[in-house]
């Protein structure tokens, strides 16, 4: 439910291999494509619940007030500004939520809270007014690219379509695909939503402009009020099935949606006792360099796009675009972004990859027990982001 202007390379990274200019327009246009998304939405009556009430990352221990200050200032260093990201102490950040334990946080306008399912249904419903033909339940099982006097072809097991390009974006589902196997793999991140809140409830939490919210802790959790007056919830740590498998069983697991029951009631205790309605989950897509990327091999007339890690609502709609002008061959700006063309490492094959990323969580979340015990960036959990290149 996040559309945010998040990329999950780092400003530094971006910079250090592209440059500043093209990190800060690489920051720019992404946050340029929150405001696309909401103006596609109101242009085409979507009805999908779009707040933009920008994002609250709060610190709750001493080291992640330095994380969250060395990320303010290595933005500002290239170039963005308080009115892009700014740190707020612990008096002016309470007055946008009340998380426990809350030393400061940082804050951002470029994000909004939407329904992403009322998005893509109401995309799809535009598209199709447009003459578009959109076929669910068509499972595609292969893609054969294209070379010197044919074009490429999408195998279904109703036929094949031939087209001048295919566009490749599955994202999670990356591996059911020979030719993309071990690009992206697939990481479960699970949400869960509490029964609507009272207004006694919202005065003491806050969220009134409907903001996003997390903490900084490393094992990413996530935020937002709903439309409905709810809170919906979520976060990593669930495990990496062996050889990327996905399976409609892995969008739950009682162990990691009770962790993320504690860890709300943590967050807010005004919450305990409130009664949660929906547990789901689901895949995202992980490039082996975190490097989302989009691009267009006019030799085999395959493009492809993804890898976003997460936040892939407003990075997507900025990947189509940008598919749309490789194609039709536009020399604009958005060609020239530092994602495009991006081929980042295979990741390792099996068992070595299931050992690695389940390790990595392992890392991860006990770097943030230590960070909350000692209140020192956690060096096990920095090599840990080290081996995965994000």
């Amino acid at each position: 439910g996040w559309c945010s202007g998040l990329f999950p390379v780092s400003d530094a990274r971006l910079a250090r291999e592209h440059g500043r200019d093209a990190a800060r327009t690489m920051r720019r246009t992404l946050q340029a494509a929150v405001d696309e998304i909401g103006r596609v939405a109101l242009a085409e009556k979507i009805d999908c619940a779009f707040a933009k009430g920008g994002s609250i990352v709060a610190a709750r221990n001493a080291a992640q007030v330095t994380t969250a200050r060395a990320e303010v200032a290595e933005a500002h260093a290239l170039g963005l500004d308080h009115d892009d990201l700014r740190w707020m102490d612990g008096a002016e950040a309470g007055e946008v939520v009340d998380i426990a334990g809350m030393r400061g946080a940082t804050f951002t306008p470029h994000c909004a809270s939407l329904d992403p399912a009322r998005l893509v249904r109401g995309l799809a419903d535009a598209v199709e007014r447009r003459g578009v033909s959109v076929f669910e339940r068509t499972p595609a099982l292969d893609v054969r690219p294209g070379g010197p006097g044919r074009r490429p072809v999408v195998r279904s097991a109703g036929g094949t379509v031939t087209a001048d390009v295919v566009v490749v974006a599955l994202e999670a589902w990356s591996e059911s695909l020979a030719a993309r196997r071990r690009r992206i793999v697939p990481v479960y991140s699970l949400m869960l939503a509490t029964e609507p809140l009272d207004d006694a409830v919202w005065a003491e939490i806050g969220l009134a402009n409907r903001e996003t919210f997390a903490d900084g802790r490393r094992l990413v959790i996530y935020g937002q009020r709903t439309a409905d007056g709810r809170i919906a919830f979520g976060g990593r740590g669930a495990p990496y099935h062996f050889a990327s498998t996905t399976r409609d069983r892995f969008d739950t697991d009682p162990r990691i949606h009770e962790g993320l029951r504690e860890t709300l009631v943590e967050l807010f205790p005004a919450l305990r006792g409130v009664e949660i309605t929906h547990r789901w989950g689901g895949p995202i897509g992980v490039p082996r360099d975190w490097w989302p990327s989009v691009g267009l091999d006019r030799s085999s007339g395959v493009a492809w796009a993804g890898g976003y890690v997460g936040d892939g609502v407003a990075a997507s709609n900025l990947a189509g675009r940008t598919l749309a002008d490789l194609i039709l061959g536009r020399d604009t700006e958005l060609v020239g972004l530092p994602w495009v063309g991006h081929r980042g490492p295979k990741w390792e094959r099996e068992p070595l990859r299931w050992m690695g990323i389940n390790a990595v969580l392992w890392a991860t979340n006990l770097g943030d027990r230590t960070e909350r015990r000692h209140g020192r960036p956690s060096r096990v959990a920095s090599a840990a982001d080290r081996l995965l290149g994000g």
